[in-house]
């Protein structure tokens, strides 16, 4: 659930190692050691029980120097450990497939089985090297009646299924997304080629190369091409037979593997590394077969080999020139200029609010500067910084400069765009030019950039959120004062400001439940509940305790609410702890009146947002569709998405101690959180509550057949869609939802059977 993008296991390593020997860049980066290490022992393994020991060793040398592998090694990346660990799962497999002992196979039974399951803990895309030699081997063995090997091969799926199993169950809806967001998408906007051209084919062939070195794959081939014509002294007939054996078995891996890489329509070098120490296997064993008087040649193949390394990191001229004809095109030589002030800017927010979490809007988009960088330098600094991208279409971005207090720009950038802003849009530079402008923002800080550029750091005039310091703190938390319009129309957002004060702790860890009651009907009433400091205080407490915190925000009356005065009540309610104390309200009123003019008001707040977007579930999918856009922007504001922990707690204490009052709307609320949070169990229970209050929507039991499925329960799904289908046949998603709940169940005809006419429509 921390993890739910990618496979959590070189993170929970890298974690260890950051506990070891610091935070940072190459702190980080030393994992790699452990990787290579790793890869290295994996191909002599596989060379040695496939030629000989010395071909091990000659493959294990070639590795190091394959230019593909040495460049992402100096980075940290996913692609580096999912080719470690596939590599490393070949070899068991191999291991496995030529032991010829029963006891030695069921070693390696669980050998295998353990690391598939690693593998598959790091990334899913291992499988496309491992299904073509798995697949093979279930074949042969079923062809040959080998019942105990397929038992054996069935034991390492169900060992490996301990480990991999628990995330993907959990996780398992967000791989059917990276279709459409890690290929289709990255595909289109980098011009790749598509499937049904040739350069879609050949794309891995042409770039072979430059993966590897002309020196490393010419002279071995050369080498091999001269043994096969009988131009070295002859290897025995059972060694010959051998060897083609095990080519045979290295083929069946990157041939399966570049079949699979070449049908995926976004392409990229790095997808594909992992049949690279396969292929160092090969090329090791035709570099040996340089005998005789020719030996030397292997020794001049790991001389170029070197000399391209040292052109590839190093800025030496002669050899820069020399490994680029070699291996054509990337040099990765160390950057000596001047920094950039990435840690500068997190330290200047820092100082500027020192007791908060801060999300910081980036327009930059350049190697050195961008969000994800900046994000990184804050997550040094205990995450108290999150660097997020801003919106590209002018409504979203309008939204972002309405809902964040930092931006950081390069102003008035003169030439190519893609030098000065790199991968930033147009709109997205023109909100950051008009900044200077902007009355609601100041300039914090200026710094010089390397290439002689400016950037420029915006902080918003009138923060959303200000702590101050205070000498004493009262033993609960205040609420010292209300600024609010004294007229306002219903239905439009209305700026609110709120000045809390208490302790350290008490502020951190509280959430307020506020309720703007009529003074003439008890049942006309708003909410605006939420985390003091919008959730964004610091959970650790500084030295003094006793704060006061300022909150500049908005609350939104219903347009149904009646004309008259309305008065606050407030409720303090300890997240963790679970405590709650009424809180004292200075006298303050705000009069509903349907003529009065619209005031102008900040964004409101994230867990109002989320409320009122919850209010279009009923609606099905017409109304899904512009929740989870809105919910997109959400995310991006709060890093932590503490704004679902807050909305889940608050409606869960309103639900819990005020029954029969807006119990519909709020358990609506309730389930967007939950679902939000990846909590099956939660949103299942509330789902069963909301069926009781409305069973005439037929989205709600679709939705509570979609819960069961995400938890795997198909059986369940099945039966809660039986309602849905009964009134409404013919809507395509619930008929979906059938196919599966069938597949899930193992009855795949009659799912097919349901599915296939949706897919071709």
């Amino acid at each position: 659930m921390l993890s739910p993008k990618y496979p959590p296991l070189t993170y929970i390593l890298s974690a260890l190692f950051q506990q070891l020997f610091g935070k940072g860049n190459n702190q980080a980066l030393l994992i790699n050691l452990l990787f290579s290490a790793v890869l290295l022992l994996s191909v002599y393994s596989l060379g040695k029980v496939l030629f000989n020991s010395k071909i091990g060793l000659w493959a294990a040398g070639i590795t190091v120097l394959l230019p593909r592998l040495y460049q992402i090694r100096l980075q940290y990346l996913l692609d580096t450990p999912a080719t470690v660990m596939t590599v490393a799962s070949f070899t068991c497999l191999t291991l496995w497939h030529n032991q010829k002992t029963r006891r030695g196979e069921w070693i390696w039974t669980v050998i295998f089985g353990l690391c598939w399951g690693l593998a598959l803990l790091v990334k899913q895309s291992v499988m496309f090297f491992l299904l073509v030699p798995l697949l093979y081997l279930s074949i042969s063995y079923l062809w040959q009646r080998k019942w105990e090997r397929i038992g054996q091969l069935i034991t390492s799926f169900l060992v490996s299924l301990l480990l991999w199993g628990w995330w993907y169950r959990t996780n398992w809806l967000y791989l059917f997304s990276t279709a459409q967001n890690s290929n289709a998408i990255p595909a289109a906007a980098e011009g790749d080629p598509t499937l049904n051209t040739l350069a879609a084919w050949i794309y891995y062939w042409n770039d072979l190369p430059g993966a590897v070195s002309w020196g490393l794959l010419l002279i071995p081939l050369v080498g091999w091409l001269l043994h096969l014509l009988g131009r070295f002294p002859g290897a025995g007939e059972v060694e010959n037979k051998q060897a083609w054996r095990s080519i045979s078995w290295l083929v069946l891996y990157f041939a399966g593997g570049y079949l699979i890489c070449s049908a995926i329509t976004n392409k990229d070098p790095r997808y594909i590394m992992p049949y690279l120490p396969v292929l160092a296997v090969f090329l090791a064993y035709c570099l040996v077969q340089w005998r005789g008087r020719w030996w030397g040649m292997r020794w001049l193949a790991v001389g170029l080999g070197l000399l391209v390394l040292l052109g590839k990191l190093f800025p030496v001229p002669v050899l820069e020139d020399f490994a680029s004809v070699m291996s054509p095109g990337w040099l990765s030589h160390p950057y000596l200029g001047q920094a950039y002030p990435n840690a500068q800017v997190i330290e200047t927010i820092l100082q500027a609010t020192p007791y908060q979490k801060a999300t910081l809007g980036v327009i930059p988009s350049i190697e050195a500067i961008n969000h994800n960088t900046l994000n990184y330098y804050g997550a040094l600094r205990d995450f108290q910084v999150a660097g997020r991208e801003l919106a590209t279409k002018p409504e979203a971005l309008a939204q972002d400069g309405r809902s964040l207090d930092w931006f950081l720009v390069q102003p008035q950038c003169q030439g190519s765009k893609l030098k000065c802003n790199g991968l930033a849009q147009d709109s997205q530079i023109a909100f950051g030019d008009g900044l200077a402008a902007n009355p609601e923002f100041r300039s914090q800080q200026t710094w010089k950039l390397p290439t002689d550029r400016r950037l420029q750091l915006y902080r918003r005039r009138l923060p959303s959120v200000e702590v101050k310091t205070l000498n004493n703190a009262p033993e609960k938390v205040q609420l010292n004062r209300i600024t609010v319009p004294e007229r306002v129309p219903p239905g439009l957002p209305v700026p609110v400001s709120y000045e809390w004060s208490g302790s350290w702790e008490q502020l951190a860890s509280g959430l307020v439940l506020l309720t703007w009651k009529s003074a003439q009907n008890p049942e006309a009433f708003w909410i605006n509940d939420r985390g003091i400091g919008r959730g964004e205080l610091q959970a650790q407490m500084p030295q003094n305790g006793a704060f006061q915190v300022i909150e500049r925000t908005a609350m939104l009356p219903t347009a149904d609410l009646p004309a008259g005065d309305y008065y606050l009540t407030a409720t303090y309610l300890n997240r963790n702890t679970g405590a709650t104390y009424n809180i004292p309200v200075p006298p303050v009123s705000v009069t509903i009146d349907p003529s009065a003019t619209a005031v102008a008001a900040p964004e409101l707040d994230r867990v109002t947002q989320l409320r009122q977007l919850a209010l279009d579930l009923p609606k099905g999918v017409v109304g899904l569709e512009p929740i989870f856009k809105q919910i997109d922007r959400l995310n991006q504001y709060d890093a932590e998405h503490d704004y679902l922990r807050q909305a889940e707690k608050t409606l869960a204490y309103r639900l819990a101690n005020n029954p029969g009052i807006q119990e519909l709307n709020w358990r609506y609320g309730l389930l967007l959180s939950q679902v939000l949070k990846e909590d099956p169990q939660g949103a299942i229970a509330t789902l069963k509550q909301i069926v009781k209050l409305a069973p005439e929507n037929p989205y709600n039991h679709a939705y509570l057949a979609f819960v069961y499925l995400y938890n795997w329960q198909p059986k369940a799904a099945e039966i809660a869609l039986e309602p849905a289908l009964k009134n409404n046949p013919d809507i395509k998603e619930f008929q979906a939802l059938k196919g599966i709940s069938y597949l899930m169940q193992g009855n795949l005809f009659k799912g097919w059977q349901i599915i296939s006419p949706i897919l071709i429509n």
